[in-house]
């Protein structure tokens, strides 16, 4: 019999709905492999394996009494911004240690309540923003495995979970799924309601998911929120519309990936044409930084007022810098988010979707900086879908992706074409 942690997610959470595999033999292996893998991934804040059991054993008579679970016994980690009420959350800071919310955030509710089990509590940088925690990279240890969604990336990554909640700012989902080699997808700004997170920016903080492959993406997304992400294999290849980073030209590195994922899409029939976003796209990026920390600091008020030398040197310099500046910089910023949200589906008007890279480049090496979201800040901002796969790997060995984002509210479509383009450069490799 096959390993039941080999099996695809949609195929685990099939055979347990059918009763060929138990919650309670999946959950023991999944644990086995966490045991494993755990004591140099770092992925995890919180594990409690006796309460994995628990939750296995609820899902199995769940199922024994005829109960629908489309995410039945599947692995999810909860990053560790995203409130539990059986776990602890400590939102990466020990002003937090110890902190045990009374209910669950309405993500974490609707995951249980669609039969997933909660793994435990991955590890976020501080409060989601830049000091990091000790995860390493799945695929080499002297790696980051990119921030500030790092243990969530890392586990997938990994192969110990099979979904994980991750929370993007501006690059930190789909950063490290790529660096982790895993599928990455931030979906629209609120398709996940965030009652019982730990918001840090009112105007880009967006919850979302990764997971190995866009299927077990799909099956995630369309089980939580309701709407059905899936749409059939498109007949047709994508217009893509070449973006790299506003006012960016982006690594050598990165030119040389893009140029080959271009050349593999392309070979597969698809049109792909460099498109230049200027204003008003360059002058939204270049306010980005006020809008995320001025409401950064106002969400950290108590903390700051109460708790400031508990605070990493780095995000108290950045708090405070927040506090300074004039309010008059944060009405801009949200001002210049409206009209690029505004000018964006025009500006790619023709196109299906557009291409851009992940990050960069691979993971940096060393887990003190996790890499730079030069290529997502604009996304988030716009509030548009957006999903990393996996095209492979970098000099150093280490994964490496590339991003296809869709209009606002598209989500299901960006799946789309991100499976679409994975398949193309797969096949492409491969004949």
């Amino acid at each position: 019999m096959i390993n039941p942690a080999l099996l695809p997610a949609p195929e685990a959470a099939a055979a347990i709905q059918a009763g060929r595999l138990s919650a309670t033999e999946l959950a023991e292996v999944m644990l086995g492999r966490i045991a494993e893998r755990e004591p140099v991934l770092r992925a995890f804040t919180h594990l409690d394996p006796a309460l994995v059991r628990k939750q296995a054993a609820r899902v199995d008579a769940a199922v024994k009494a005829g109960a629908r679970l489309p995410l039945a016994g599947l692995f999810l980690g909860v990053k560790d911004v995203i409130d539990t009420a059986d776990q602890p959350s400590q939102y990466g800071s020990p002003i937090w240690g110890g902190h045990r919310p009374r209910s669950d955030a309405a993500c974490v509710a609707l995951a249980r309540r669609a039969g997933a089990i909660i793994a435990g509590k991955t590890v976020t940088t501080e409060f989601a923003t830049r000091f990091p925690g000790p995860t390493t990279n799945p695929h080499n240890s002297g790696h980051t495995p990119g921030g500030s969604s790092s243990g969530s990336a890392a586990g997938v990554g990994a192969g110990v979970l099979h979904l994980a909640f991750g929370t993007q700012t501006a690059g930190s989902i789909v950063r490290p799924a790529a660096y982790c080699g895993a599928v990455g997808f931030k979906p629209s700004y609120g398709s996940f309601h965030r009652a019982g997170m730990k918001v840090m920016s009112e105007s880009l903080d967006t919850i979302g998911l990764m997971g190995a492959t866009i299927a077990d993406v799909v099956l995630g997304m369309t089980a939580m929120t309701g709407f059905d992400h899936h749409l059939p294999k498109p007949d047709r290849a994508p217009k893509l519309a070449l973006v790299l980073a506003p006012g960016l030209a982006g690594t050598p590195e990165t030119a040389g990936l893009m140029e080959c994922v271009t050349e593999m899409a392309r070979h597969k029939g698809a049109t792909v044409t460099l498109v230049e976003l200027g204003a008003p796209f360059t002058d939204a990026v270049a306010l980005h930084a006020h809008v995320m920390n001025m409401e950064s600091a106002e969400a950290l008020s108590w903390e700051l007022d109460h708790a400031r030398a508990q605070l990493s040197p780095i995000l108290r310099e950045r708090m405070e810098w927040g506090m300074s500046e004039p309010r008059a910089k944060l009405a801009a910023g949200r001002a210049a988010f409206a009209a690029a949200q505004a000018a964006f589906n025009d500006a790619i008007a023709g196109f299906d979707a557009v291409l851009t890279p992940s990050a960069p480049d691979e993971a940096p090496a060393g887990t003190d900086y996790t890499g730079d979201p030069m290529f997502n800040t604009l996304w988030t901002l716009l509030h548009v879908p957006c999903v990393t796969v996996p095209v492979g790997k970098g000099l150093k060995g280490l994964p490496l992706g590339a991003q296809i984002v869709t209009r606002r509210g598209e989500d299901a479509a960006c799946l789309m074409w991100g499976e679409w383009l994975q398949a193309a450069i797969h096949g492409a490799a491969h004949g």
